[in-house]
């Protein structure tokens, strides 16, 4: 079987350039994107709708839909319209739900608390997946209600939705928990392959739970690729750049990734929010490169598709390729074949 590829679509190319890579993508050969949604930027479903019209056999993803701003019924119902709008192709539907559980300061400067995040993703898989295996859904738990809920499809195809779902899980607790209910993790990016094998080994350990195997979860992986022929050298400080970004305003990703809570603090403390392009460009000069290659895939086109291979060896079922540095098409063409 041919090895699965996808492009993570986020803000930095414009909107109507990226439905034209997507076509692109699709001609070489890529299986899928994964659309972010993990600002606010770009809302994942208003992308992946227009990806859907534009292309013919793309699978999309949402990567991933946080599950603290949409009821999960309206999460339902919207991945229903989605499906109906995507068609199939070889046989399923072109729609993949990735579900979060949010991070801060986002999360905090809107509203929401985030209070047991295992617990709320729980009760909305459980009641999402049973709305779109089309049942009525009765359910009280500590985060969802719902009474004699259904998807109120009158004229419309009534079959259930082949909609797979993914928790985008990064701590081990929500590994594990992707692995016992989900039908994959998508697994977070800026982390090491030995960070992969452990993750992969969490999502095994939450399979055995449920009396499943590994072999029945999918596991994408979202992948920083800092790619130049060129300038190798302007990719590696790109990737800094990010690293010192990720490594001072979501720490979970620092702890996965195994870095020294002194280089942390160093970014933490040149690092605003909003961040600007000042803010990245002071704190990436904390940020050792054997740090970012450790993390990402950073350089010529030949060492990036050598470091994807180690993340592909290590488990990852596809690679969700995010191109840093905006330049989509040379990433596409690097990693076509």
């Amino acid at each position: 079987m041919k090895q699965r590829m996808a492009i993570y679509m986020q803000d930095k190319v414009d909107i109507r350039q990226e439905l034209e890579l997507a076509r692109y993508m699709e001609e070489r050969g890529f299986s899928e994107i994964w659309q972010g949604d993990n600002r606010l930027a770009r809302d994942c479903i208003v992308l992946m709708s227009a990806f859907l019209t534009h292309t013919r056999k793309l699978r999309l993803g949402s990567g991933v839909l946080p599950i603290w701003t949409r009821n999960p019924a309206v999460i339902a119902a919207t991945f229903s319209s989605m499906w109906e709008l995507g068609g199939k192709y070889g046989g399923r539907g072109r729609v993949m739900l990735g579900l979060g559980a949010w991070w801060q300061p986002i999360a905090g400067r809107v509203g929401v608390d985030l209070r047991k995040p295992l617990q709320a993703m729980r009760e909305n898989i459980e009641v999402i997946r049973r709305l779109l295996a089309m049942e009525e859904v009765t359910f009280h738990g500590e985060f969802v209600h719902m009474d004699h809920v259904s998807l109120d499809v009158v004229w419309g195809d009534t079959s259930p939705r082949d909609v797979p779902i993914y928790i985008g899980a990064t701590g081990d607790k929500m590994l594990e928990l992707a692995g016992e209910i989900a039908d994959g993790a998508c697994l977070n990016y800026g982390v090491s392959v030995d960070y992969v094998r452990r993750a992969i080994g969490l999502v095994e350990k939450g399979a055995a739970k449920a009396g499943r195997s590994l072999k029945e979860l999918d596991l994408p992986e979202l992948i920083v690729v800092s790619l130049s022929d060129a300038h190798p050298e302007k990719a590696l400080h790109e990737g800094k750049k990010l690293a010192a970004y990720y490594f001072a305003t979501e720490p979970h990703i620092m702890k996965a990734s195994g870095v020294s809570e002194a280089i942390a603090e160093q970014a933490r403390a040149m690092m605003g929010w909003p961040a600007t392009e000042e803010d990245y460009e002071r704190a990436s000069a904390v940020i050792p490169d054997e740090i970012v290659h450790q993390i990402m895939a950073v350089g010529t086109a030949a060492q990036c598709r050598a470091r994807v291979q180690e993340y592909i060896d290590a488990g990852v079922t596809c690679p969700i390729l995010y191109p840093l540095m905006g330049n989509i098409k040379e990433v596409i063409d690097a990693f076509a074949e």
